[in-house]
C-alpha cells in the first residue's frame, strides 16, 4: 500500500507561481513512477507531468517550459513547481504512484489550484 497526501495549492494571479508537494508513505520503495494529474470542472483528468525512479520526466505539451517535476527521495516527496501560471490551468491537482510489480495505481485526495486572470 501506498498513501500519497498532496499540498500547496492556492489562489495565484495569472503569472504567478506556485509549488506543489506530494508525500509518499507506506511502501514507497515499490514505486516506478509518480505523476501529476489535473482535473478541470466539467473536463476529464488530464496527465500533468510524470517522473520515473530514475528521474526521467515527462510533461503535457501545455505546461512544457511552464512547470517542472522533481523528486527528493530523502523526504519521499514529489514537487511540481508552476511558473507562468494561467486561467487554464486551474484545476484539482492530484498526486499518483505507479507500482508496476503490483499493477496497481495510488491516487491521493488532491489540491486546488485556482489561478485569476
Amino acid at each position: 500500500q501506498v498513501q500519497l497526501v498532496e499540498s500547496g495549492g492556492g489562489l495565484v494571479q495569472a503569472g504567478g507561481s506556485l509549488r506543489l508537494s506530494c508525500a509518499a508513505s507506506g511502501s514507497i520503495f515499490s514505486i516506478n513512477v509518480m505523476a501529476w494529474y489535473r482535473q478541470a470542472p466539467g473536463k476529464h483528468r488530464e496527465l500533468v507531468a510524470s517522473i520515473t525512479r530514475d528521474g526521467v520526466t515527462n510533461y503535457a505539451d501545455s505546461v512544457k517550459g511552464r512547470f517542472t517535476i522533481s523528486r527528493d527521495n530523502t523526504k519521499n516527496t514529489v514537487y511540481l513547481q508552476m511558473n507562468s501560471l494561467k486561467p487554464e490551468d486551474t484545476a484539482a491537482y492530484y498526486c499518483k504512484a505507479t507500482v508496476l510489480n503490483y499493477g496497481m495505481d495510488y491516487w491521493g485526495k488532491g489540491t486546488l489550484v485556482t489561478v485569476s486572470s
